[in-house]
């Protein structure tokens, strides 16, 4: 199947954005961030009176930026569906999200608020511009083909961030190869090569993605107005719809757990196993690499059996990966679970939006449908890292997690099976 410009335009988004996800959000910044604040003795935190462990409060702070874009998107996207500024909105939030990874160049022991901060923006500016860049799939290809795009996305996005993620991973190893002092000043330039690189690959995106600006008239007097009278017009078409509803709550339910799992499987790495950095790095290496090939294989999947049938042999084998990261003991067994996790995680992303695209109705409202997958998404993620901070701050043991996270596949996979049968997706 061959795609034309606009699409791998589309798809080269993936590796523009996915080092954010990966180097700074998966791998680097929460090793960093536990390494420095331990340095700095803060293992317990003091904010708004209360105390945290320093990894919950991280936690917290993920999670709160989920919360916001859960609350923003879906206004944002009827205002971007009303002009037609998708792209404009897309490359705004790629501005916030960037900017803040280059300003975590500047992150220390003694900064550590503005890390946590920077964290927050850059997080918000990531999750908000897949609302608008998720709402361009279904207007640049037809229902047939947005599978494969969706998995070439998700590839691309796996490889870019891999092949960066080894570069900095040699610069935080080998920083004297590289004339630097440390790993902390080498993983401070990898924050900053991020940002540079989310900047300068996203341009190509930005530049053949097409425009469709509506003429508005004259302009209303309030758009705050207008942009939710636009949600509630589509939240009365979304609710008519069954397929729709049902999949959003299997959606949600497996999804707490698969953004749960990207966020915190380094944390959990480092403190039940007790893994050294290069452990965690091959573990990590592995994810992304059998990713690869997952997202392809679910993809090809789907097109035998179906979409709800594909992503019910994803959830199925997600509890599976649950059960075994609660009984691992050492890195070899942590590396089983890894290309576990790289098969079932890149197959379960493309085909969550590619099936969500097939199931929307035709409609110039993509952004703001689209918004309501993202703000689940988001909701579930935040409720996700929520669950095991609470969890951990209550028992002191994050290995518990693996079983909260099986109760969220399962109940995923149960409403999965609620869907009605539709075409394209069956």
């Amino acid at each position: 199947m061959k795609f034309n410009k606009i699409q791998k335009s589309w798809a080269f988004y993936d590796w523009a954005n996915s080092v954010y996800s990966l180097v700074i959000g998966t791998v680097l910044l929460p090793i960093y961030y536990e390494a420095v604040t331990k340095d700095a003795g803060l293992e317990t935190m003091n904010f708004l009176g209360f105390k945290f462990i320093n990894t919950a409060l991280y936690s917290y702070t993920i999670s709160f930026s989920f919360l916001i874009i859960a609350l923003l998107s879906p206004y944002l996207a009827s205002l971007a569906d009303f002009s037609g500024k998708k792209k404009a909105y897309m490359k705004a939030f790629m501005w916030i999200g960037s900017t803040a990874c280059l300003s975590l160049f500047f992150f220390n022991g003694e900064t550590v608020w503005l890390g946590l901060l920077a964290a927050l923006f850059a997080s918000i500016g990531f999750t908000g511009s897949l609302v608008f860049y998720n709402a361009f799939l279904p207007e640049i290809a037809a229902p047939e083909q947005q599978d494969r795009l969706s998995a070439r996305g998700f590839a691309l996005g796996y490889l870019g961030s891999s092949l960066l993620l080894i570069f900095n991973l040699l610069l935080v190893q080998k920083p004297e190869w590289f004339g630097l002092e440390g790993a902390g000043i080498a993983t401070r330039i990898s924050f900053l090569m991020v940002g540079v690189w989310w900047i300068g690959f996203s341009q190509y995106t930005f530049k053949n993605l097409p425009d469709k600006e509506r003429t508005l008239g004259e302009r209303p007097k309030n758009m705050v107005s207008v942009g939710y009278k636009k949600l509630l017009v589509v939240w009365k078409e979304f609710m008519r719809i069954p397929q729709l509803k049902r999949f959003l709550f299997a959606f949600f339910w497996y999804s707490t757990g698969v953004q749960t799992v990207i966020l915190l499987a380094a944390l959990f790495g480092k403190k039940v196993l007790n893994l050294q950095t290069d452990q965690l790095i091959v573990s990590i290496l592995i994810i992304q690499f059998v990713g690869i090939l997952g997202a392809i294989l679910f993809s090809r999947l789907s097109g035998k059996i179906g979409n709800i049938k594909a992503l019910g042999v994803a959830v199925f084998i997600w509890v599976g990966v649950c059960y075994g990261a609660y009984i691992v003991k050492d890195a070899n067994q942590f590396y089983v679970v890894g290309a576990l996790v790289g098969l079932v995680m890149g197959g379960i992303q493309s085909l969550s939006r590619s099936t969500y695209s097939k199931l929307l109705p035709e409609t110039n409202d993509n952004a703001t449908y689209f918004s309501f997958y993202d703000v689940t998404e988001k909701v579930a993620t935040m409720s996700g890292t929520f669950a095991i901070a609470v969890m951990e701050s209550i028992t002191g043991d994050l290995r518990n997690a693996a079983l909260i996270l099986m109760a969220f596949f399962i109940l995923g996979f149960l409403q999965l099976l609620r869907i009605p049968k539709t075409k394209f997706v069956y």
